[in-house]
Formats: C-alpha cells, sequence, structure tokens
C-alpha cells in the first residue's frame, strides 16, 4: 500500500519575495511531502491592516511561483478560510512563521501547528520603508489635515516632516510634535518631497502651482482649482516636470463604492437611468469663518463623484440652483445641481448650513442601489429589486475613511512615476468646471 503523503499549507503575501521568504518556504516544504501555498488577496490585505503592498497579487503569486517551492498555490480571500482550506485539502500540517506565534493554536483541533523561525534582519516592510521614504508636507487648517497626519502613520514609506498653516494654533500645535511648523510657504517646500493641500479651495491653485513649480509632488483635496483653465495649467505643467499632481476625494478609494461601480458594470440593475447623491453638514452662520469650504467646494466633489464616475463626464445640460448665507458674502449654505444625460438624469444636494438625509441611490431599468447615509463613509449597500425577496447586501470593511488607501496610490504612483489615482483628469476637470460655474 503506498504511502500517504503529507500534506502541509503555509500563508502570506509575499510581497517584494526575498531571502526571508524563500527560507521559510524552503522549511515548510521540508515538513512534508505536498506544500500548498495560500498567499492573500489584495482585498484581505486590506482588512488586515496592510495597506502598503507594493506587488499585485498576480505579481506575487508569479514571484512564489518561480521558486518551484510550491506544489500548489491558492488565494487567501476570507477571514475563516485557514480552517475551511485545512478541511478542504485534508491538511497534515499547518505552519507560518515565528512571529505569529499563538495566533494559530486553534487550529490544531484539525491538524498540526508548526511555528517557523523567521530569518533575521529582512522583511518586506523594511524593504519598502528603505526603498521609499517619501518626506511630505501638510498645508491647510482644516481637521481633514489631521486625519490625514493619522492615516500617514499607517502607510510604510511616507513620513510627514512639516506643516504649513496660516491659522497659529495649527502651527503650534504640529511643533509640539517636533516637526517643522510654519506659516511661510517658501521655507515649507525646501523640507519635503511631496505636499498635501488642503487650504482653502481659493487657494489651492496658488498653493499647487507653487508646489510644482518647486518640484514636488502634489495631493490636493478636490476641487485642485477654482476655473477651469487653472487646472489646465497645473495638469501641464505637472507633465512638463515629470511630476503626480493628484485629486484627493477618498471616498474614491472606498472598497463598497468601488465594489458599487463593478457592480453597475456588470448590468446587475440594468441600465443606469438616475443617480441621486446628498450630503450634507450643518453648520451655524456666526461660526463661519474664512477657512470654512463653501456647501458646493466641501461637498460638491464627494457628491458629483458616483455621477461622474458611473455616468461619466459627457453630459448634455447643467441647471444649479442656490440658496445663499444672508450674513457671508457669496457662501452657499445649500446647493443643487443637476446634470443631464442623453439616457439619465442625475442630482448632487450638497449643504453646509443645511441638513438633509446623505444617502446615494442609484436607479436602473432592472433594479436600484440604495447606499444609506453616510454614504461617502460606507461599509454597506444594498441591491433592491422589484421582488424584495432578490435583494442583495453587501458589507465591506472600511478603514480610515479610505485616506490611507487614497495615500498608498499617491505613493504608488510617484515610485512608478504613472499616475495610479482613481480619479480620472477628465472627472477632476468636470468636477472644476461644475464646481466654479453659477449658473
Amino acid at each position: 500500500m503506498e504511502n500517504k503523503k503529507i500534506k502541509v499549507i503555509t500563508y502570506g503575501t509575499f510581497d517584494l519575495l526575498h531571502r526571508g521568504h524563500v527560507r521559510l518556504l524552503e522549511r515548510a516544504r521540508a515538513l512534508g511531502d505536498y506544500l500548498i501555498v495560500g498567499i492573500t488577496a489584495d482585498d484581505y490585505d486590506k482588512t488586515r491592516g496592510k495597506f502598503n503592498v507594493e506587488q499585485s497579487l498576480m505579481e506575487r503569486i508569479e514571484a512564489v511561483r518561480s521558486t518551484g517551492l510550491a506544489d500548489e498555490i491558492i488565494i487567501e480571500e476570507y477571514e475563516g478560510q485557514k480552517i475551511d482550506d485545512v478541511k478542504r485539502y485534508g491538511i497534515d500540517i499547518f505552519t507560518v512563521g515565528s512571529d505569529w506565534t499563538g495566533k494559530f493554536d486553534y487550529i490544531q483541533e484539525f491538524c498540526k501547528v508548526v511555528y517557523l523561525d523567521r530569518t533575521e534582519g529582512i522583511s518586506s516592510s523594511e524593504i519598502r520603508t528603505q526603498k521609499n521614504l517619501l518626506k511630505i508636507g501638510l498645508v491647510g487648517e482644516i481637521s481633514v489635515l489631521d486625519k490625514f497626519y493619522k492615516e500617514c502613520s499607517f502607510v510604510n514609506g511616507i513620513c510627514v516632516t512639516a506643516v504649513c498653516s496660516q491659522r497659529k494654533s495649527v502651527v503650534e500645535k504640529y511643533a509640539r510634535k517636533n516637526l517643522l511648523s510654519t506659516d511661510d510657504y517658501s521655507r515649507f517646500l525646501n523640507e519635503v518631497d511631496a505636499v498635501y493641500v488642503v487650504s482653502h479651495p481659493n487657494q489651492h491653485y496658488a498653493h499647487v502651482k507653487e508646489a510644482l513649480s518647486a518640484g514636488k509632488h502634489v495631493i490636493c483635496e478636490s476641487p485642485i482649482a477654482m476655473k477651469k483653465e487653472e487646472i489646465d495649467e497645473l495638469t501641464a505643467l505637472a507633465k512638463e516636470k515629470g511630476l503626480i499632481l493628484f485629486d484627493a476625494i477618498k471616498t474614491a478609494y472606498a472598497t463598497a463604492f468601488n465594489r458599487l461601480c463593478l457592480l453597475i458594470k456588470t448590468g446587475i440593475i440594468g441600465e443606469v437611468i438616475s443617480i441621486d447623491a446628498t450630503c450634507t453638514s450643518l453648520i451655524d452662520e456666526a461660526d463661519i469663518d474664512r477657512d470654512t469650504w463653501s456647501s458646493i467646494c466641501g461637498w460638491g466633489p464627494i457628491a458629483l463623484l458616483p455621477i461622474l464616475q458611473i455616468l461619466g463626464t459627457d453630459y448634455i445640460k447643467k441647471n444649479r440652483f442656490s440658496v445663499y448665507s444672508q450674513t457671508i458674502d457669496g457662501f452657499d449654505l445649500f446647493t443643487k445641481i443637476t446634470l443631464e444625460y442623453k439616457n439619465a438624469i442625475a442630482s448632487a444636494k450638497v449643504g453646509n448650513g443645511v441638513k438633509s438625509e446623505g444617502e446615494l441611490v442609484i436607479s436602473g431599468t432592472k433594479g436600484y442601489i440604495y447606499v444609506p447615509a453616510p454614504w461617502w463613509k460606507t461599509d454597506y449597500f444594498e441591491v433592491r429589486f422589484e421582488n424584495a425577496q432578490n435583494n442583495k447586501r453587501y458589507f465591506y470593511t472600511l478603514d480610515g475613511e479610505g485616506i490611507r488607501y487614497e495615500i498608498l496610490a499617491f505613493l504608488k504612483s510617484i515610485e512608478t512615476a504613472k499616475n495610479h489615482s482613481y480619479i480620472a483628469e477628465s472627472l477632476s476637470r468636470a468636477i472644476v468646471e461644475i464646481v466654479s460655474d453659477k449658473t
């Protein structure tokens, strides 16, 4: 009778495959006769806090395959899959690196668990950090600056080194963090490789242009400029200097939002006929100051995102209606924009001083997608049909409101000299056109 083969399984991201990975695979293979290697999918890595994976899933699979050590390669896509795999493949030994010691003891109920000593002195994280350290500076006054600063800590290879603000309290706050904190923009630019701009929209053009002219990569909260000719100029300048100009709309990087867009492309709700997006927040007129963003600037790009992503930028007609503050000149408390397409219509309602249900509804010829408030931070949405029994719910993890994924895409763009933004140039331009046009 033929002896039973001893099956071994191990898991990992295997990003930037190095000798430590190879050594672990060699020792895993030595434990038995047949080695299965589970490689974590991109989305699953994100749920585990790995936001700085540099290589695509296919690149990582090919790297492991090229070692010749794996008899079989599978993809790890969800929490709890390890037990499913152990049962499905009849595994005898489960093994991972010693840095996970104790973490997978629960699998001992199903097979033997072995923790292998890892190779000292090398890791993918160290390789990424040494290779990609980017000094970034933050410009602006509003609270989003604080969020961006915090989220940078989750991405290897990027370091906040300076802050520039016209608000004294912001300068003092970041000075206490041992960063260069100043109101001198020229001095600030000398200390960084890249700039995150979240100053008032009226200052975006000047801040972005000066940064690009100084040879700095830029990630700027949308809208990047307040005139079409300005964004055209900035885009051309970035290309001329070989720099990355990145439009920052964090919702574009939320996993749920991306899955929603992909589902629509499959035709799950038929042809999209209507999109209604609402984004509002309450603010007392007495609290509005020079740094406060108007409704159309603060919420407009986010509300327009699903419309322009799904229906495109070639709308036929635009209408805008705004209610302005009676005390603050030119400040819209509420704005409604309608965009008419050849076979569809969309509306974006935004308010900074008016409150409404912040939901997103995408209507199609077969059904509709409903995203509850606040839809721009969504980790959940529903696909609904005439027959409610066919309704489906989708849940996804949302970490850092999408900001850390946005930072990672910006970093990858700089490293590869190719823009990996989820916001196309045409979409950025359309946002500027719509936001700046008051008719």
